[in-house]
């Protein structure tokens, strides 16, 4: 599976309602260290099928980055049950953003 583009059209469907951990990669097409995580991301997407991976693009959803206090990226985000239960900001390997779920 791939990760799924998060708006606020679907943020309540996907990520509150969801029945697995989802994990928001918070990013916008400009960053550099956005497009270092983004294939890991993806790669996390299509290896896991425990959990949901969601990509919100901070400048087509400003209101969504406000509403998780967003304030530099690429900011990763786990949530269970809609409760953020982890939190990172910048670049990590994959093993980091692995430990944060």
């Amino acid at each position: 599976m791939s990760a799924i583009n998060i708006s606020s059209a679907n943020f309540s469907t996907e990520v509150m309602n969801s029945d697995r951990p989802v994990l928001l990669d918070f990013w916008a097409p400009w960053c550099g260290p956005c497009r270092m995580v983004g294939p890991i991301v993806e790669e996390i997407a299509a290896e896991r099928s425990d959990i949901k991976v969601g990509k919100v693009n901070v400048d087509e959803e400003p209101e969504l980055a406000r509403q998780f206090g967003v304030s530099s990226i690429p900011t990763l985000v786990v949530m269970k049950e809609g409760r953020i239960t982890n939190q990172a900001m910048g670049a990590r390997p994959k093993s980091q953003i692995l430990a944060l779920l």
